[in-house]
């Protein structure tokens, strides 16, 4: 059990970050023992409380003193270290460490970011930052697009979990990841252009017949794309009179290829609900090139096909993310068009602030997918998982990792396929090494002509199956981490050579079950399916059951376990 003392300002952060590492805690109650007591640079707490003691905040306590720490360097703008092979942002107070005679500085952290003061009969982990101002910032306010590719909330969660482990304490975790799968994917598809014989001499009309007649052939010879895409965007080209007598099929009415080319995967579609609304920006009024060409109820059909297939329809939000009565009217003409209740959000080209989580809230959405980046790649949030942000109640946020547009756009990265592959790949691995979930944005018209992004899409399509992911919808993974989150840890004891975990969990649904993985702490860690708890979660009997689970330790683990659970 660990024990947190934190300011009362971070409480929020506390919780959250505990629903992201899923283990056994509380916050600190004195007069209690714990194996672990996390002290987040706030409260005291007694000396012979607990074995471990980790000291987290950016600024000089009192305990330094005490404890013999000499700090060699402080600052409060961005710095990084290293930890598993990751440079960790830190975007608040920090502080570096003196090598100190009679110390052991932590090896790993060349730049002397922890240190390890020796204390008579426990032992102390000093680290110079404000872990839950972090995760503060990073939920709250995001990174910037430089530090894309550092998922830092599961840095930091892998920091604790090895600063505990490697004192000898056997650490029980429910991972990010379902029974049966190594990680999530989510398949979304954001449908902005349903349609181009919609679109008669605007802007979008004019940009697909430049980027298709030129813009393709281009590209082929600086061979960014094969040159069978530049006959295929110019037929496309030429027949768009055609389309506009309705004489030609609409080379962007594509959406149906989906269900096709996801080999029955289902998948996540956010359409607008409202024609010719561009809705407002930060400043006033947003561009009129953000007005949608289509409503909801224009591609009803279509939409019936995808939920018969098994898919999902969200918003694609207009003004829902800054008021919450036009929220409230976009939900409620998604309901309409679809007859579902339980509707997710996607805003149109990501238009997101601080306040929109609690707008999303009162309005009654069931998810937010919004918090992303248009320009690139990766963790907006620094997160892989879904969480839920600091202000609200019950919204849960699944953050938006790919979109195809900021992999191919010449005004975002720019990539070739080749590099795409490369720097999704990496988006991948990392799922694998955290778990959690990857979600993928293909727009609706990416398949078609002028961008013909779907052979790519179909290699990624592949590459996560074969990579042993979940292929699922927003909506569904969302219930999977609500699922997670309710799991509440009942009992964690050492009895009898064996460590015991008691947990209570929701069962009935068709979600894949929870896992249980126990860190030995001494090697690696030891993983182990919940047994009893999968069992009962296929049997699908009761909503709310405890289940017992039992793990028969090494002889070294088991000896560690001894000395520090008495």
């Amino acid at each position: 059990m660990i024990g947190v003392l934190a300011n009362s300002s971070e409480e929020a952060a506390v919780r959250e970050f505990f629903e992201l590492f899923k283990t056994p805690w509380e916050f600190y109650e004195p007069q209690r023992k714990y194996e672990v007591i996390l002290c987040a640079g706030a409260g005291n707490f007694d000396d012979n409380a607990a074995q471990l003691v980790l000291i987290y905040s950016g600024r000089k306590l009192p305990l330094d003193e005490v404890e013999g720490v000499q700090v060699a360097e402080a600052g409060n703008d961005a710095c990084t270290f290293p930890c598993q092979g990751f440079p960790v942002p830190i975007y608040g107070d920090h502080l570096f460490f003196r090598d100190n005679p009679g110390a052991s500085p932590a090896p790993e952290l060349p730049n002397r970011a922890l240190y390890r003061p020796q204390s008579l009969g426990r032992e102390v982990v000093r680290i110079g930052y404000d872990l839950f101002a972090e995760v503060r910032t990073l939920l709250a306010t995001g990174q910037p697009s430089v530090n894309a590719a550092i998922p830092a909330v599961e840095l930091h969660i892998a920091l604790l979990r090895e600063l505990i482990g490697a004192s000898g304490f056997p650490l029980a975790e429910i991972p990010p990841i379902p029974d049966g799968y190594r990680f999530i994917a989510c398949l979304t598809h954001d449908v902005d252009h349903p349609m181009i014989r919609r679109h008669k001499f605007d802007h979008s009309m004019f940009g697909f017949l430049y980027r298709a007649i030129c813009g393709s052939l281009v590209a082929a010879f600086r061979g960014q794309v094969p040159w069978r895409n530049v006959w295929t965007n110019w037929a496309a080209a030429l027949k768009l009179p055609l389309v506009h007598l309705g004489l030609a099929k609409d080379c962007w009415s594509e959406i149906d290829r989906y269900t096709a080319l996801e080999g029955g995967a289902p998948s996540s579609f956010f359409v607008i609900p409202f024609e010719g609304r561009p809705g407002r920006s930060r400043t006033g009024t947003a561009p009129s090139a953000r007005a949608a060409r289509y409503g909801a109820a224009d591609i009803f059909v279509q939409i019936q096909r995808l939920i018969l297939a098994g898919c999902e329809i969200g918003l694609h939000g207009i003004d829902a993310w800054a008021d919450s009565s036009s929220a409230g009217d976009e939900l409620e003409e998604i309901r309409r068009i679809t007859g579902k209740r339980e509707i997710g959000v996607r805003m149109h080209w990501l238009y997101f602030d601080e306040q929109s989580p609690v707008t999303l809230e009162r309005a009654g959405a069931s998810y937010d997918s919004t918090v992303g980046y248009n320009e690139t790649i990766g963790y907006r949030a620094g997160t892989t998982q879904a969480y839920k942000p600091l202000e609200t109640s019950r919204l849960i946020e699944l953050p938006l990792h790919v979109m195809d547009t900021a992999l191919f756009f010449p005004g975002y990265l720019h990539l070739s396929a080749a590099e795409a592959r490369k720097r999704v790949g990496q988006i991948v691995d990392n799922a694998i090494q955290f778990g959690g979930s990857l979600t993928v944005n293909w727009h609706d018209r990416s398949i078609a002509p002028e961008r013909l992004w779907g052979d790519f899409y179909v290699d990624l399509v592949t590459d996560l199956r074969a990579r042993g992911a979940w292929l699922t919808t927003a909506g569904q993974a969302v219930a999977w981490f609500r699922k997670r989150r309710a799991a509440v840890f009942e009992n964690v004891s050492w009895e009898a050579g064996a460590l015991h975990v008691k947990i209570a969990v929701e069962t009935g649904d068709d979600l894949p079950s929870l896992q249980l993985r126990v860190h030995d702490g001494l090697e690696q860690y030891q993983n182990s399916l919940i047994g009893p708890v999968a069992a009962e979660l296929r049997s699908g009997c009761d909503r709310r059951q405890t289940v017992d689970a039992c793990f028969a330790l090494s002889h070294e683990m088991q000896t560690a376990a001894e000395r520090n659970w008495q």
